[in-house]
């Protein structure tokens, strides 16, 4: 397999590292993993004393991003770190998880393997490369999920930490996953309203498109059967700024008329095709409800909290709402790269045992600077249950704004980060003992 090289562009160096760790860090009897991470610094700066910094991207299942150092985010971290992006086990080049990679494994054995693939096996492997690097302390940088992991770091690794930012993803350290998806289908069907208030013809163009998929076959283009369900599942995009006229220019160029009968176009087939990314990145699915269990079952909790709101299970003559970043057990019965995987979920949904993620009398102690970017209308990480985790949590800050959506560190990541770094500066002055 060919390994990602060394490069520079437009004044920033690209190294790339690889590490073999343990697949199960209790136990490194049971195999080892490739890890993959693309340390990331100025040109020049190879003799600089610039603290690391280490990006845990948002999903689960999803690699590092691949960026441009001079936008976003990663422009204001490089100012003040060397950055590293790890693609976090099964994901990028890091051992990587798909329908193609477990086909080898029966049902059993792919449920363990992914067993060894949430949050404090992620922070494991950081540890590892830390250790590796020798380097004492370092930063961290969590979006989404990537928060989710942060406050794991802060519960197994805190002496190894320098500072912990955080932006959309503070979860709640005890709540069961029921109590979160209560909390984001109401969100969900805030941004389903706010969306068909300022695009009221949009409704009737979804049940149109729903009618239409209940009474006539229609395929993507990787033959998959195209139902309401899967369709329903673009909520998800609500999540983000600047997506209510996307999916409403989406929703326009639906259909086509061949020989009299109206048919979906191939173009929007192939635009929700590209939009499962359940396909590609089955972590995603199959172990998203997960990363909420400590000690208990998921039991798809997702699917039986759909239950308690009618109104997403879609009828004719009824409105027409999207869902959002749910998962549910018929998509491992419908998407294509996820039906291997079916017996997999169920056995992971009945799991029981999840090691805990976090410790909540370490965090109780917490001697870290911690700031967290907390956006009000967040439709995936309840800001109500991120004020409750935070307030547990001493020389935590959060910036709880209106301002962004969930994917704030994308749109605007130049500024926020900037934002973090000076309440944790701000924290860590307050921390020094007085001479």
């Amino acid at each position: 397999m060919t390994q990602a090289q060394a490069f520079i562009n437009d004044g920033v160096h690209y190294l790339p590292h690889y590490f073999t760790v343990p697949l199960n860090y209790r136990d490194t009897n049971q195999g080892t993993l490739t890890l993959f991470a693309r340390e990331v610094r100025l040109a020049g700066d190879e003799l600089s004393h610039k603290p690391w910094l280490v990006y845990f991207q948002g999903g689960p299942g999803f690699p590092a991003q691949r960026p441009n150092g001079h936008g976003g985010w990663l422009k204001r971290a490089l100012q003040d770190y060397r950055v590293l992006l790890l693609d976090q086990r099964g994901t990028g080049h890091s051992s990587v998880i798909s329908h193609q990679t477990l086909a080898p494994l029966t049902a059993t054995q792919q449920a363990e393997y992914l067993s060894h693939f949430r949050a404090d096996n992620i922070v494991r492997d950081a540890e590892f490369i830390r250790q590796q690097f020798a380097v004492e302390q370092w930063a961290i940088l969590g979006q989404s999920f990537g928060g989710f992991c942060s406050l794991t770091y802060l519960s197994l690794f805190p002496q190894s930490l320098l500072r912990s930012y955080i932006t959309g993803g503070v979860p709640s350290i005890c709540r069961p996953a029921d109590d979160v998806y209560r909390a984001t289908f109401k969100r969900t069907m805030d941004k389903n309203q706010a969306f068909f208030r300022q695009f009221p013809q949009a409704q009737s163009l979804c049940q149109a498109i729903a009618d239409h998929l209940i009474d006539h076959e229609e395929f993507l283009p990787n033959g998959q059967l195209f139902t309401v369900e899967q369709f329903q599942q673009i909520g998800i995009n609500f999540g983000m700024s600047d997506s209510f006229i996307a999916t409403y220019y989406q929703l326009e160029n639906a259909f086509i008329e061949v020989s009299g009968q109206p048919q979906l176009r191939y173009e929007f087939l192939n635009t929700m095709l590209s939009e499962q990314g359940f396909q590609t990145n089955p972590i995603y699915a199959i172990l998203h409800e997960s990363i909420y269990c400590q000690g208990n079952a998921s039991n798809w909790s997702a699917h039986r909290v759909r239950n308690e709101w009618a109104a997403f299970n879609y009828q004719k003559g009824q409105p027409f709402y999207f869902t959002g970043e749910m998962v549910f057990p018929w998509m491992f019965e419908q998407y294509t790269n996820l039906k291997p995987l079916q017996q997999a979920a169920e056995i992971l949904a009945a799991k029981t045992d999840w090691p805990t993620l976090y410790n909540a009398e370490q965090l109780a102690n917490n001697t870290v600077p911690v700031s967290c970017a907390v956006y009000a209308d967040d439709m995936f990480v309840e800001m109500d249950f991120s004020r409750e985790t935070l307030a547990g949590i001493p020389n935590a800050n959060a910036w709880i704004t209106n301002e962004y959506e969930h994917n704030g560190l994308r749109a605007d990541g130049e500024r926020i980060l900037d934002k973090l770094i000076a309440m944790g500066e701000q924290t860590a002055a307050m921390l020094k003992p007085l001479c």
